[in-house]
C-alpha cells in the first residue's frame, strides 16, 4: 500500500518559498528505477506546471546518453555536469524535475534543491526496486551486469549508503508499487495533495 511516511519540519518549504515570490519548484528524488519519471509527468499535469527530467536535460544538451557520459568521462565528470545542470534547471520556475539517483548525493545538491524548491523522496524496499530495474528497457551504468541474484544485494547496500541524503527531503512518500495507471495516479494525487499542504501559505493549488 501507498502512503505518505514522512513530512519533514526541518526543512520546511515555506519560507523559502515566499522568498521565491510565488514560484513553484518540486523536485523527485530517490534510487533509479522508483518511478521518478513516470510520477513526474503526472504530477506536472496535475499542478499544470512544466516538467524537466535531468538526465534528458543533460542528454540533450551534450548530445550523449547517460551511459555514454559515464563511460567517456567517468563518475566524477559526469557528476560535475550533473551540478551544473541542477544549478541550470533550479533557475526555472513553475516545474516539476525529476533527479537522478545519485543527483542529491554529490557536492550541496540537496542543500541546493531544499533551498529552491519542494523536494520529495519516493521510496521504494530493494525488492521492488531490483524487479522495477530488470523490467526496464533503460540502461542503468551502475548496475549494468549485475545478475539477477547480485541485483537485490546491491540495491540495499547502495541504498543504505544513499538513505542519509534522501531522508533530507521535505515530503517522503512510500510506494510499494506503480503497476496500473491507477497505481500512479493515486500516488501522483497524495503526493500533490502532500505539496499542497507544505506550501499553502503561500500558494493557491487547487483541490483535486
Amino acid at each position: 500500500m501507498n502512503s505518505i511516511t514522512t513530512y519533514n519540519n526541518s526543512h520546511s518549504t515555506k519560507a523559502p518559498f515566499r522568498a521565491l515570490g510565488g514560484a513553484l519548484r518540486i523536485y523527485l528524488i530517490g534510487y533509479m528505477g522508483v518511478g521518478k519519471t513516470t510520477i513526474g509527468k503526472k504530477l506536472a499535469e496535475v499542478l499544470d506546471i512544466g516538467f524537466i527530467d535531468l538526465d534528458k536535460f543533460i542528454e540533450s544538451k551534450y548530445h550523449k546518453t547517460i551511459s555514454e557520459l559515464f563511460s567517456e568521462v567517468g563518475e566524477r565528470e559526469f557528476r560535475l555536469i550533473e551540478q551544473k545542470s541542477l544549478l541550470e534547471v533550479s533557475e526555472i520556475e513553475n516545474v516539476v524535475i525529476s533527479t537522478g539517483g545519485g543527483t542529491p548525493c554529490f557536492f550541496d545538491n540537496i542543500e541546493l534543491m531544499n533551498r529552491t524548491g519542494v523536494t520529495v523522496y519516493i521510496h521504494a524496499e530493494p525488492e521492488e526496486l531490483a524487479a522495477r530495474l530488470r523490467a526496464s528497457k533503460t540502461v542503468r551504468p551502475i548496475v549494468s551486469g549485475k545478475t539477477k541474484e547480485e541485483l537485490t544485494p546491491f540495491i540495499t547496500n547502495h541504498l543504505s549508503e544513499r538513505e542519509r541524503f534522501y531522508k533530507q527531503a521535505q515530503i517522503i512518500y512510500k510506494t510499494d508499487r506503480l503497476i496500473t495507471k491507477e497505481h500512479v495516479y493515486m500516488t501522483v494525487n497524495a503526493i500533490a495533495q502532500e505539496i499542497k499542504y507544505a506550501v499553502n501559505q503561500s500558494f493557491d493549488i487547487p483541490d483535486f
